[in-house]
């Protein structure tokens, strides 16, 4: 059996999370897994290697301040620490780690974690 050496525990994403650039405005790809720290972006857009993005995605089941909501949008900022390619010709796998959110939507985050939704890893 593997030991998990991460320090935050990852969760599997079961439905497509799209997740898309603020800047652009473009979707750059779909969550793989998520954790409080970062995640495994399924990328569909060439990205710049150890940039910076400000990234935007909607948990379905996340609280959102007026309660729970079927979408509720979290942002981030991220550092893309490494690029992969897939077994599927135009996609990479994209691991970020995220350097800034606002407090109330890490707490959504941690909610939706702590909630059940999605797969363990």
């Amino acid at each position: 059996m593997m030991e998990e050496f991460r320090r935050a525990r990852r969760r599997a994403i079961q439905d497509p999370v799209q997740v898309v650039d603020t800047m652009t405005d473009t979707v750059i790809g779909q969550l793989s897994n998520l954790s409080e720290t970062g995640m495994l972006l399924i990328s569909t857009m060439p990205l710049v290697e150890d940039g910076l993005y400000q990234l935007r995605f909607n948990l379905r089941g996340a609280p959102h301040q007026n309660g729970y909501s079927n979408s509720a949008p979290i942002e981030v900022g991220a550092h893309l620490l490494w690029q992969d390619d897939t077994s599927t010709p135009g996609q990479t796998w994209s691991g970020f780690r995220f350097i800034t959110m606002l407090e109330s939507e890490l707490q959504q985050l941690r909610h939706w974690l702590e909630s059940g939704h999605g797969r363990p890893i």
